[in-house]
């Protein structure tokens, strides 16, 4: 009777996405180890399909490397297991690249590797004519390379086959009929275990009747390929959740289970750790475990011994801390270290400026630069495409009460703290392909109410019944308070001690902050601002009767493969607003240095006038080289800038504000004819009255800026009108620690344009203005006139929506 075979239980890693460094690899290892997981499958990069392949051999220097971890892994008890994907332009009759083959599967066994793969997933089915003429099939070809490397390896006990057809979705025509498997369960021999990834190639669930059918056909236990936690299909998603919808009884029919995982090493703690839960609860023997395996309980334990992992101050790649450090980690959950005891941090009292320590999208980040460096770095790229900087140095003099924290949004502790609750939202946002977290299904079903019933609360509806009011805005308060809350997560993880952690998340925390940012702002605006079905200008009901009552991944529903609708949360809070299908207003790289302030975008209030007077007119005076050009006058570069808009059209402002206030603004017309009117008619003569051309107290630029007022409301062509309906101003930007909440203050407006029907937007652009036109530009907006758009020199850019 044959020997009962170890049940393999491990991890994938190489494949896909950013390599992992040695000192993440042997930090893994260490979590294998002490979890009970036994395997670890290599697929090397530079093996990946057809690139470098046939190379003879790995030069001295990949060698070492490759000695290296084949001998930690095995330190720790692990089985390693070496893959190799020769199915791409492979020749299966020529006798030149099967000794190919086996001289680099050789090297590697001269290694002390006793464990190998071949795998033929992603490949064409088609063969060339001397394959056609030498294998009656392409399995046929497939096995028979296969065994033959098998046997010249000595027949190890543990080798690995991937068919071409390596889920139930791949087969042809069914599993069961499938003549390619049926070639496979026969002639493959029977020591070789056969990979398989279920009914799909990311499968929602597996169960011991949904393997039954192809162990039938393989005649053989499959081993299971799982691709629950992978990410690499999506670069806006992570899977943080537990290892679920696999049934711990599978284990008998299994010749076992690697998890492939995310792409971020930071990321696969909680998947791993509670795929060792699974698996320890399958072992019998094993009176200490709970007799069934509970995803959520599992969670909870991954939880438990994450935050203590989250709160080292680990650098990126972990270059400075080994693995075995966690043994002397703090037992309080949330006990955050000292500043003092962590010199990867950034030694400052101040939280509104703080900086991490290393740019985020360099592959090999140094481990502590300066914090004088990293500021100074980040301020130049910042000024690169920034509209209307400041010089480098301080933002202008806050104005009154600019001292205090905006209303809602509180500082950052400062000491990297990330608490359990903060921690449970992100894994609950992040949560795994078929499903999201309670959080963030909630966020997604007021979203989708609040849309559909806007009505209630338009700005000129007939009555509506005061509970339906209410409970308009108890959704919409809910909404707000979790988009506050992800703000604070990601203002915790930019400032946290784990710099490992940041380089490895925060793309992600920042990419679903700035889309709560635009859904925060967007159903603030709801709230009385949206025009009912008597406009002239449509609805945004009747607008986006396409997006319908449910989200994308609703409409795609459980049977469809996670990538067919991308982006996760983000993907789907996006598309349920009315901007939603322009998806490279949302889709844009983070900022090299990224920062722990908060920010806020809010519609605008009468209260806010004053701040944004003040702002703008040091803007002004920078522009001037500090020179004071309307003393007698301080108000005139604010009315000339911001006052038409604020005054006849404010439902279409918006306010960027930080922990101290209001730092920037973005400013919409709607209807530019109707504006232009109401401006001729009523404001013009109030500037005339308020800055009368008499006497000698008047400035001499004071006159030149009433001037450009009136040019402002010239007319533009009909042509452009026509398409371009709505206008932007972009006047009131200054310097930002974060470059891109002003791309996100800029989608808030186009949201509420869009909103209420408009069907492009257009900004004129002084064409000496570099960084404004480069700005807008990576927003979408392209040149439509230059010149003879007004009575003065202007480029007149415009975006359909």
């Amino acid at each position: 009777m044959e020997e009962k075979k170890q049940f393999l239980c491990g991890v994938v890693e190489g494949f896909y996405g950013r390599p992992w460094t040695m000192d993440q690899r042997k930090v893994l290892f260490q979590w294998m180890q002490s979890w009970g997981l036994n395997t670890y499958l290599y697929g090397p990069k530079d093996d990946l399909k057809h690139r470098l392949l046939w190379r003879e051999v790995y030069s001295h220097e990949e060698e070492g490397q490759l000695r290296t971890l084949i001998k930690e892994a095995q330190s720790r008890g692990l089985k390693f297991v070496y893959a190799l994907s020769p199915g791409q332009d492979i020749v299966f009759s020529s006798s030149c690249d099967l000794t190919l083959l086996k001289r680099k599967l050789r090297q590697v066994s001269d290694l002390g590797c006793q464990a190998f793969a071949i795998l033929f997933d992603d490949i064409d089915h088609s063969m060339c004519q001397a394959d056609s003429e030498a294998f009656s099939s392409f399995a046929h070809a497939q096995v028979t390379v296969t065994n033959e490397i098998y046997r010249f390896l000595g027949e190890p006990a543990v080798f690995l086959f991937c068919p071409t057809e390596y889920c139930g979705s791949l087969c042809s025509p069914s599993v069961s009929k499938s003549p390619y498997l049926q070639t496979v369960g026969e002639d493959l021999l029977p020591n070789i275990a056969v990979i398989w990834t279920g009914s799909k190639v990311i499968s929602r669930k597996l169960s011991v009747y949904c393997l039954a059918e192809v162990e039938s056909v393989l005649q053989r236990s499959p081993l299971i390929w799982d691709n629950l936690h992978a990410n690499d299909y999506d670069s806006r998603r992570l899977f943080l959740g537990p290892f679920k919808g696999r049934e711990p009884q599978l284990r008998s029919h299994l010749r076992g289970l690697l998890l492939n995982p995310n792409c971020e090493f930071e990321a696969n703690y909680i998947p791993l750790h509670s795929l060792a839960s699974w698996y320890r609860t399958g072992i019998k023997e094993r009176k200490d475990e709970e007799c069934e395996y509970c995803p959520d309980r599992a969670l909870s334990a991954a939880l438990h011994d994450w935050m203590q992992e989250l709160n080292q101050p680990l650098q990126a790649g972990r270059q400075s801390t080994r693995a075995d450090q966690r043994s002397s980690a703090p037992t309080t959950r949330c006990k955050t270290p000292d500043k003092s005891d962590c010199p990867s941090t950034i030694r400052e009292t101040s939280a509104v400026a703080k900086l991490p320590v290393f740019p985020l999208n360099s592959s090999s980040p140094p481990s502590s630069p300066t914090k004088v460096k990293g500021e100074t770095e980040g301020r130049e790229g910042e000024k690169k495409s920034q509209p209307n900087h400041q010089p480098q140095g301080s933002r202008p003099s806050a104005p009154p009460g600019r001292g205090q924290k905006a209303q809602g949004w509180g500082l950052c502790g400062g000491k990297g703290l990330l608490s359990e609750t903060q921690v449970r939202l992100l894994v609950g946002l992040y949560y795994l392909p078929h499903e999201h977290g309670p959080s963030a299904q909630k966020l997604l079903q007021d979203l989708t109410w609040l849309k559909a019933n806007c009505h209630l609360v338009s700005a000129n509806s007939k009555k509506t019944p005061p509970l339906k009011i209410d409970e308009w805005r108890g959704r919409s308060s809910r909404v707000l308070s979790l988009c506050e809350d992800i703000a604070q997560l990601h203002c915790s993880v930019v400032s946290g001690a784990n710099r490992a952690v940041l380089y490895d998340l925060y793309p992600y925390v920042w990419d679903l902050r700035n889309t709560a940012l635009v859904a925060k702002a967007f159903i603030c605006w709801l709230d009385g601002r949206v025009l009912s079905d008597s406009s002239t200008l449509a609805t945004w009901r009747n607008c986006f009767h396409w997006c319908g009552k449910t989200t994308g991944a609703d409409q795609l529903g459980v049977e469809s493969e996670p990538w067919t609708f991308k982006g996760g949360v983000s993907g789907e809070v996006q598309m349920l607003l009315p901007i939603g299908s322009s998806s490279d207003l949302f889709t844009h790289p983070p900022p090299l240095f990224p920062t722990s302030r908060l920010y806020n975008i809010r519609p605008y209030h009468s209260k806010d006038k004053l701040e944004l007077y003040r702002m703008v007119r040091q803007l002004h005076l920078r522009t001037q080289g500090g020179q004071e050009s309307s003393a007698s006058h301080p108000d005139i570069v604010g009315d000339r800038c911001l006052g038409p808009c604020l005054a006849l059209c404010p439902e279409y402002c918006f306010i960027l504000e930080d922990e101290l206030g209001a730092c920037g603004c973005v400013l919409g017309i709607l209807d530019v004819r109707s504006f232009a009117k109401r401006c001729q008619a009523s404001w013009m003569p109030a500037m005339r009255e308020k800055y009368p051309p008499k006497g000698g107290n008047t400035h001499p630029n004071t006159q030149d800026l009433i001037q450009l007022m009136e040019e402002d409301q010239g007319e533009y062509p009909d042509s452009l009108i026509y398409h371009f309906p709505s206008q932007l101003r972009l006047d009131a930007l200054p310097e930002l620690v974060d470059i891109s909440v002003s791309r996100t203050l800029l989608t808030a407006l186009l949201t509420a344009l869009k909103a209420n029907g408009s069907q492009g937007v257009f900004c004129e652009v002084q064409p000496t203005d570099r960084q404004r036109l480069e700005f807008l530009t990576k927003m979408g907006f392209l040149e439509i006139l230059r010149g003879e758009a007004r009575s003065r020199e202007g480029v007149v850019l415009g975006r359909l929506l």
